[in-house]
């Protein structure tokens, strides 16, 4: 899978499935604007591409979100792949508790509002190219949180998987692929991030496969339906999750 010389943006990019993805596709010869928060991490991510255009930037930040667009014209001139991949949980007490809304602004603002800002912002661009974007959501959107604290995430990434639809219906005249991922557990920083107090081995039993994901599988996934061999596939969402959706419904 080819990508010489197009202009792929990766948002997350500093950790995870995002890192992984801006890795790869600078294998595959890509131009990768890599978008995060983390400036430290960012930059070990980058020392393993090649020639990144690096972006420390909040994608809920609305003057961020122009400013990545504005960089990645200003440098390459073209916008080939979205790679919506940054998102969020915040530990919260739920429906019954005190910190519902706050949670639910926080986590709705980077995990859809975000997306859908950034799709708005590039897909003049992607329409030049008949480029093409993928959402990272997860199988949170699709059945029902493990607790209540989970509702605000399930609820974003369900969103998510909707505006997916809606937009690769919208863009799909003008040429443009929009496509959804939704992962299962894949061992990256997030439970650290939110301090959960489970581990990954903790999600073992609720697979069919009994076994974790490595963010690398994510990233494969991504680069096909980024590719030229997923030219007929749109508004369609991939679930990887070694059998969790299975077995929990």
């Amino acid at each position: 899978m080819s990508f010489k010389n197009k202009i792929v943006i990766v948002t997350g990019a500093s950790s995870g499935i995002g890192a992984s993805a801006a890795i790869m596709f600078s294998k595959e010869g890509a131009h990768v604007v890599m978008v995060g928060r983390n400036e430290t991490k960012l930059s070990a991510v980058a020392a393993k591409c090649s020639s990144p255009l690096v972006i420390r930037a909040d994608v809920a930040n609305d003057d961020d979100a122009r400013r990545i667009i504005n960089e990645t014209i200003n440098k390459f001139g073209q916008i080939d792949v979205l790679v919506n991949n940054a998102g969020m949980s915040i530990k919260n007490d739920g429906i019954l508790g005190n910190d519902m809304m706050t949670a639910y602004d926080a986590i709705v603002n980077v995990n859809l509002r975000a997306i859908v800002h950034l799709t708005v912002l590039a897909a003049p661009y992607l329409v030049k190219t008949k480029g093409n974007i993928v959402n990272i959501s997860s199988v949170a959107g699709i059945m029902a949180p493990f607790s209540p604290g989970m509702l605000n995430y399930c609820v974003s990434k369900a969103g998510l998987n909707h505006f997916t639809v809606c937009a690769a219906v919208e863009l799909s005249p003008h040429g443009v692929r929009v496509n959804t991922i939704s992962p299962g557990p894949v061992r990256t920083d997030i439970l650290e991030t939110v301090k959960s107090p489970l581990t990954w081995d903790s999600f073992l039993p609720l697979t069919l496969l009994n076994r974790i994901s490595e963010p690398e599988e994510v990233a494969d996934l991504i680069l096909y339906i980024a590719s030229d061999r997923a030219k007929s596939i749109t508004g369609s969402n991939y679930v990887t999750d070694n059998g969790m959706l299975i077995k929990r419904t």
